[in-house]
């Protein structure tokens, strides 16, 4: 490696990480609480998000516990892949822990800051968020390096199974930020649906209105949904795509030689440093971008505040990723800098997509809107259209940045040794995906900064502040809407642009069995190319392939379903208190807010299971069954072809996740913006039939939006952890 001393870089970054976290922290608790109405609301709020956290927690732990366990006495370091991937579902749990409690401790104090301010409540909400942000990259950083330096320095474990240790950390990451996303999601939006089906149509009062029982559950809920799940989410996605660059990384180290390959297997080692070292780097960029979110007048769209701090963020970024290229990956580094860069453009191009078809000022939105005018259903109709309509530009524009960063890579790849063309292929799109995820902490504290705002403007409406001051914090919850949109944008995008690195780090492990390579042992760049391929002409392939794509469907319609279900219990109740408690109406009775919250609680821990462990079981059973069963009944020239038919499933799940998941999340953002474009005043505005019929189209979004769409981004990585950890037992030599 050229400067070994960058390497001290990551444990450096991942503690002045933590520092800042700790200093936000700070900056946020010192701001007041307001009014004792409002310090009453929030900690309402608080109670229930903790409480629900808590209960969440157990759930996940013991089935955590009995998978750790079945991985410390089958996975090869043992018992230190276990041991890994228990660390790393702590970690993610932690993770959403501490954006959650930072979270319903800044609500309060944003709504407090906007009685003086739009620009003080701003800069709370979102360094309230960036807390969440730094916290997620700085354990994943950490995390993931932390594990590899100790079985490769502290036990002495070759470098190919310290990487496996690795790799346990991030399918622990992956496995319970699904539960925490699912749970998370299906609270918020059964607690969301209840809310403004029974108080919105049927009762007509607005939303946020402290006469509805359910506000409170739907406040909670976004917390648990939008920082605790989204916080999961996004540390597993940085903690996997690490592990699989780096993955790719001991590939072309390998190639050069390994341990045995003298000054250019030295050189090559730095391909497996630099993820860890660029996602570093990354956090200092992103620590300048929030300290520049502030607004120049009161006057300003906030929304301009959180782009210069994005941009400048996104140019700070492409300097370090210079540096670490021109220092960690050789000759051809220039050709990584501009892999690097297309990842960072494919972020900013997915963020303006995303705008597109969820804000109010553009044609989908409008569309969907307009069609609200005549009923439920051309608002469902319009929105599952616009919704379908979404895929079309995101995927073109992650074709174009894989294709442009494989190309990149390739051309990276030395004239000497033109047998590794695939593998620098396989590792332009690797450093692509750091470009994208170069600023993920600054993404992250945009997307927890959606659910504190919109808690701000609830505690607002709840004490009955004064309407200059809504005004204020409707500014910032509309902001919030669109940076979660983003974010799922961006998630999705990264994921997908992610994918394609996953599967070679899946390959790679293919390769390093078929071939009986023992740990330590040099692999020639073709006997691993050799192995890079899926051949959908076999029929257990094939069968493989269809296996991955309706897991995927299945899956988002248990998470729907779920929602469903628990939504249904949660309307009854609203029903039966405006029903039965005298006063509440007229708000000389206070509703009973803690029976929703518990109907959302309990429907949410019962419901995840399911969805939970299906992404598990069927790649294990799938695995299984082509090595032991289905492998002793064809006989193909090739020999056993089940590394193909879980490729298979590998790719064809992750590609149909990526389409869907990508409708669903914009589809509801965009239904959800249609009805908030009516309540502007459009189309009749507020209790008009055209809103009546956008908030049932709303309704329909929600799920779709905030339950199975973020829980397929984990889907689809957790698809490719899983297949990483138990490869040795379905492929065999």
């Amino acid at each position: 490696m050229a400067d070994p001393t960058l390497v001290v870089i990551v444990p450096i970054a991942g503690i002045v990480a933590l520092a800042f976290a700790a200093l936000l922290t700070r900056y946020v608790f010192k701001k007041d609480t307001g009014s004792p109405e409002m310090f009453a609301i929030g900690e309402a709020i608080r109670e229930g998000a903790m409480a629900y956290l808590k209960r969440q927690y157990k759930t996940i732990a013991i089935v955590s516990i009995i998978l750790g366990a079945i991985i410390m006495a089958l996975i090869e370091p043992r018992p230190w892949v276990g041991v890994a991937f228990l660390l790393g579902a702590f970690c993610s749990a932690l993770s959403g822990y501490i954006g959650m409690y930072v979270s319903v401790k800044s609500n309060i104090r944003t709504a407090s800051a906007a009685r003086r301010s739009l620009n003080e409540a701003l800069m709370t909400s979102f360094r309230g968020g960036a807390v969440s942000g730094f916290s997620v990259v700085a354990l994943s950083l950490l995390g993931v390096a932390g594990i590899f330096y100790l079985l490769r320095l502290g036990l002495n474990f070759e470098v190919d199974q310290a990487l496996n240790g690795a790799v346990g950390y991030a399918f622990g990451a992956s496995f319970a930020a699904l539960f925490a996303q699912l749970g998370g999601g299906i609270y918020t939006k059964a607690a969301d649906v209840g809310a403004d089906l029974v108080g919105k149509i049927e009762a007509g009062i607005p939303e946020d209105d402290p006469r509805n029982p359910a506000v409170i559950a739907d406040l909670v809920g976004d917390n648990v949904g939008d920082c605790a799940g989204r916080g999961a989410d996004l540390f597993e996605s940085t903690a996997a795509e690490n592990i699989g660059a780096m993955l790719l990384g001991f590939s072309i180290w390998i190639a050069w030689g390994g341990a045995s390959g003298g000054v250019a297997a030295e050189l090559a080692i730095g391909f497996i440093f630099f993820p860890l070292i660029v996602r570093g780097l990354g956090i200092f960029a992103s620590m300048v971008g929030v300290l520049l979110v502030k607004m120049r007048n009161e006057d300003e769209n906030p929304a301009k505040a959180l782009n210069r701090g994005y941009f400048v963020a996104c140019a700070l970024a492409a300097i370090v990723f210079y540096i670490a290229a021109q220092q960690l990956l050789g000759d051809g580094y220039l050709y990584f800098f501009a892999a690097g860069m297309v990842g960072i453009v494919l972020s900013i191009v997915i963020v303006y997509i995303t705008q597109y078809y969820t804000a109010g000022e553009w044609r989908p939105v409008k569309e969907i809107a307009k069609a609200s005018q005549t009923g439920p259903a051309t608002t469902i109709i319009t929105g599952f259209s616009v919704a379908l309509e979404t895929t079309l530009m995101p995927i073109l524009s992650i074709a174009v940045a894989l294709l442009a960063s494989f190309y990149l890579g390739t051309l990276a790849t030395p004239v000497t040794r033109p047998d590794m063309n695939l593998l620098y292929g396989f590792y332009g799109t690797a450093v692509a995906t750091m470009g994208m995820l170069a600023t993920a902490a600054f993404v992250l504290a945009e997307d927890t900064f959606g659910p504190i705002t919109d808690n701000a403007g609830g505690i607002i409406e709840m004490s009955k502040q004064p309407e200059e001051i809504r005004r204020r914090t409707d500014r910032l919850d509309a902001l919030g809407n669109t940076t979660k949109a983003l974010t799922k944008g961006y998630a999705m995008a990264s994921a997908g642009l992610a994918a394609f690195l996953l599967f070679g780090a899946y390959f790679e492990r293919v390769a390093m069995i078929k071939e009986n390579i023992t740990p330590g042992t040099p692999i020639s760049a073709a006997q691993l190319s050799a192995w890079f391929h899926v051949d959908l002409a076999y029929p257990e392939v094939f069968v493989g392939a269809m296996v991955g794509g309706v897991l995927v469907f299945i899956f988002s319609s248990l998470a729907i379903r779920a929602v469903g279900k628990t939504a249904g219990k949660m309307i009854d109740e609203v029903r039966r208190q405006f029903r039965e408690i005298p006063g509440i109406m007229e708000g000389t009775a206070k509703p009973d807010y803690a029976k929703c919250v518990d109907i959302a609680t309990v429907g949410a821990l019962r419901a995840m299971v399911l969805p939970g462990i299906l992404p598990v079981i069927v790649p294990l059973a799938l695995g299984l069954t082509g090595a032991y069963v289905i492998g002793d009944t064809f006989h193909h020239p090739e020999g056993d072809v089940t590394y193909m038919m879980v490729g298979a499933m590998l790719m064809v799940g992750t590609i149909v996740g990526i389409l869907m998941a990508t409708m669903m999340n914009n589809g509801g953002g965009a239904w959800d913006n249609a009805k908030k474009y009516i309540e502007a005043g459009h189309f009749g505005g507020k209790k008009s039939p055209a809103h009546a019929a956008a908030v049932v189209g709303d309704t329909v979004g929600d799920p779709f939006k905030d339950t199975a769409g973020p829980s397929l981004h984990v889907l689809v990585k957790l698809l490719s952890t899983i297949t990483l950890v138990f490869v040795s037992l379905f492929v065999l030599a």
